[in-house]
């Protein structure tokens, strides 16, 4: 008798095998290069491609002595740098899960420039790029648009309403505390308040270090370039050092998951959980959904843009109350805030880490930064911003909110402007809070500086 089940497992026992075979023989080319296409990369760029990016790079540079600054190469140039050095700040020990990447991704080029180790084309061409095209603006357009259409209404509301008090608290035991650490360190508390904690929580460079350098030139009869040269690095320091406060609060949020919402400020109700949900599921992502978000992104950006001619309000802040408004009054489809989700995601992955590199190698001066490390400055700056973040986080919780989340907000009120959000919500991984940041850097950083200003002015006349 022959046994047919046992010929058959046979037959299949042989089939696998020769499958198996077939797979183990298969030659590096395809199979190998998909392979190392999709288990290897440097941030999102598969590995053989990165290499390719670079190749063509310096392969441009050393046959044309140029790279042009058109946006095919710049997208290259600072996808391949940018990436790079964001991998070496996640690759270090300890620091690596504490920030490190966004720090490295920024002060990285920036020293590279500085020593003259980055060739002179890509950063004449990055420069140029980054000034001429205002890249920054659609980054945070498009990240501030995608985080308040995927928030639910009522914490959206509860949100802007309740990070006033982490924020105004904050400001105050942080200037308290600058103001104190200087004076027992033997600095006066004229200098410390004005030239070290203002500095860091005036919003930035744009908004804060430059208008407090000339106003500083008007009331103290100083030279507008000396006393930018004294702000400038502070705001640096403390943006750097809020950076750092970010990385620390990702990993304590990770240590006690109670104290965070990963990226929301207060808990959810469940009706609009329930919604929230439901527009999610009937949502169908597509090409053209992916460009409407776009869209919506750039003309609440123009309408932004126009509020400043008329209001004098900075364009991101018309923009953040612009897109508030078309969430609350629901006036736009599901289908088209689930494409504005999907750019918000797309350029929190795959935009970061470039535009930090051009912004170090733009914006951000190393010779100022190195000046400013001086150990009484540190002191100053840290204490200042450790006691801003640590207020923040108590006081949060006392309201009810997330502590760890609203403690981020309060890192980017020592940030530097919208460059500063980006980099201290990529170490904090909580992209989703730039709405609160733009707030808390732009709208606190400018009533901090014209409040101080005016008392300055009153008090020397």
């Amino acid at each position: 008798m022959v046994d047919f089940n046992s010929v058959e497992k046979t037959h299949n026992n042989n089939e696998k095998h020769e499958i198996k075979h077939e797979d183990q023989t298969k030659k590096f080319w395809p199979y190998g290069w998909w392979k190392l296409m999709d288990d290897y990369k440097i941030g999102v760029i598969p590995l053989p491609l990165f290499i390719i990016a670079g190749i063509l790079i310096f392969a441009e540079v050393l046959v044309t002595g140029k790279l042009p600054s058109e946006i095919v190469v710049m997208v290259v140039t600072c996808a391949f740098f940018g990436f790079l050095c964001g991998e070496i700040g996640k690759r270090l020990p300890i620091v690596g899960k504490m920030g490190a990447a966004a720090i490295c991704a920024t002060f990285i080029p920036s020293a590279l420039v500085y020593y003259g180790i980055l060739p002179t084309p890509v950063v004449q061409a990055t420069t140029k790029f980054y000034k001429d095209t205002h890249i920054l603006y659609l980054y945070i357009c498009c990240i501030i648009v995608g985080s308040i259409m995927n928030m639910d209404k009522k914490t959206l509301i509860q949100g802007f309403l309740k990070i006033f008090g982490p924020m105004v608290c904050g400001e105050i035991v942080g200037m308290l505390v600058g103001v104190g650490v200087g004076y027992l360190l033997g600095l006066s508390p004229f200098e410390t308040f004005f030239f070290l904690v203002l500095p860091i929580m005036a919003g930035g460079v744009g908004e804060g270090a430059i208008p407090l350098s000339i106003g500083y030139a008007s009331i103290l009869g100083m030279e507008q370039g000396e006393a930018l040269g004294r702000v400038l690095p502070i705001v640096m320091l403390g943006g750097l050092t809020g950076i750092i406060c970010g990385g620390i609060l990702n990993r304590i949020g990770k240590a006690y998951p109670h104290l965070t919402g990963n990226g929301r400020l207060l808990p959810a109700s469940e009706d609009d959980q329930i919604i929230n949900k439901t527009a999610k599921t009937e949502s169908v992502i597509d090409v053209t959904t992916f460009a409407s978000g776009v869209l919506l992104a750039a003309i609440l950006y123009m309408v932004g843009m126009i509020g400043h001619k008329v209001t004098g309000i900075p364009a991101p802040v018309g923009m953040l109350f612009a897109a508030v408004f078309v969430k609350l009054v629901s006036g736009v489809s599901p289908k088209v805030l689930s494409g504005s989700q999907v750019v918000y995601k797309f350029f929190q992955t795959s935009v970061t880490y470039p535009i930090l590199f051009a912004v170090g190698v733009a914006i951000t001066p190393w010779d100022k930064i190195v000046a400013a490390f001086t150990v009484i400055n540190l002191i100053v700056i840290v204490c200042t911003v450790v006691s801003l973040v640590t207020t923040g986080f108590f006081v949060a919780k006392k309201l009810g909110m997330y502590p760890v989340d609203a403690a981020v907000i309060s890192c980017c009120q020592s940030g530097q402007g919208g460059t500063g959000d980006v980099a201290i919500l990529t170490a904090a991984e909580r992209m989703e809070l730039m709405p609160f940041a733009q707030i808390a850097t732009r709208i606190g950083g400018a009533i901090n500086v014209s409040v101080s200003l005016l008392i300055l002015g009153n008090f020397l006349v």
